[in-house]
């Protein structure tokens, strides 16, 4: 993205609009200001590239807004980040409904921000260029069929683009729920890549390694539904909030389920069967053996000997002699025998993989 991107900022609080345009002014961005709904859909016209929506306004609110916004042939591709103060699962649940490709919370985190506009814009862009590209197409296959070739050399690079903006567009969306818990974003990259050891080590095809190293960092995208007070709670949780805690999991399937895209297809298969155990005792279906998907206890080892080996909110990080006695331990209970078998198998590949991508870690 080298040009200026032009972005609208739609809030009520002046304030607001001054700080963010203060924020994509530093980014390299132009802004328009918008202090209302009804202003906001007036400027559509002025040609965006992407729209940061708050969503408490008054008369017409953040969702409503974004509704419209699809509902405009115009601009139903527009990328719209929900900007709020609300954390309920309804409201963001709501938001998704509404059109929201993704929310950051308020106050406002510059580096957040940074990341999660980045992707969008990334992803426009790359539409943007295709479409361009297809345009071209159709007028050079009237005139002379020897520009054609190279017209679809160049749609096959606009697809490189389009496909790198995908993965890197679901990397980002583990990336933003990792950031709910963790000081750090590296969790995903060690989780992912010991799945892909593990998958090779099943036997699987190049093409499900694949796979499940591009989905697998959406396991925990649901607890992005998950009220702070829950997520980042220092002791142990009530058993109460533990139920509340285990619906990131169905909330992760529900963001995830029903695209066409076989990565977020698998994405929401991992994040629905990740916490279920092979005896039955897990969640949230309670299924055991091999009814659980073989990527979910793919997953499940994977994230387990990770969370183990890192240091969370409720506990530090424990050795990997800890950490390979409690997987060993729950060999045939909580794991499958055999993919604890395949990690003791790869361990000189998991370690690589542990140092590689090394943060807070304890050995």
């Amino acid at each position: 993205m080298d040009s200026p991107k032009r972005i609208l900022v739609v809030d009520d609080e002046e304030m607001n609009r001054e700080l963010i345009e203060a924020l994509l002014e530093d980014f390299g961005h132009e802004s328009e200001l918008a202090e209302g709904g009804a202003e906001a859909l007036a400027k559509l016209n002025l040609d965006f590239d992407l729209v940061l929506l708050d969503v408490m306004m008054p008369g017409m609110d953040g969702f409503e807004v974004a509704r419209h916004i699809r509902e405009n042939p115009d601009t139903k591709d527009l990328p719209i980040i929900m900007v709020t103060g609300l954390s309920d699962r309804e409201a963001r649940m709501r938001a998704v409904e509404a059109g929201a490709n993704d929310f950051i919370a308020k106050p406002v985190d510059r580096m957040e921000l940074k990341v999660r506009m980045d992707s969008l814009l990334s992803m426009k862009e790359a539409r943007d260029d295709l479409n361009g590209y297809m345009e071209k197409l159709e007028e050079t296959v009237t005139d002379r069929m020897s520009d054609l070739r190279e017209a679809l050399k160049k749609m096959s690079d606009a697809h490189r683009k389009t496909n790198r903006a995908c993965l890197d567009t679901i990397e980002c969306l583990g990336i933003a729920a990792e950031y709910k818990d963790e000081d750090t974003a590296s969790h995903i990259f060690r989780m992912s890549n010991y799945c892909a050891v593990l998958s090779r080590g099943m036997g699987l095809s190049p093409d499900e390694v694949q796979t499940i190293l591009r989905a697998s960092p959406m396991h925990d995208v649901g607890k992005i539904g998950i009220a702070d007070a829950i997520l980042l709670k220092p002791g142990k949780l009530t058993g109460e909030e533990f139920d509340v805690m285990k619906t990131h999991a169905e909330i992760g399937r529900r963001i995830l389920a029903g695209s066409s895209s076989e990565l977020l297809k698998a994405g929401a298969l991992i994040a629905i069967s990740h916490h279920e155990k092979w005896d039955g005792s897990g969640y949230p279906k309670g299924v055991a053996g091999e009814e659980i998907p073989l990527w979910g206890r793919i997953c499940a080892v994977a994230d387990v000997f990770d969370a183990l080996t890192s240091k969370r909110p409720y506990k530090d990080a424990f050795p990997n002699e800890k950490s390979y006695a409690i997987l060993r331990d729950g060999s045939g209970s909580h794991f499958d025998p055999g993919i604890v078998e395949v990690f003791f198998e790869h361990l000189e590949e998991i370690l690589a993989i542990q140092d590689k991508h090394r943060d807070s870690l304890v050995k």
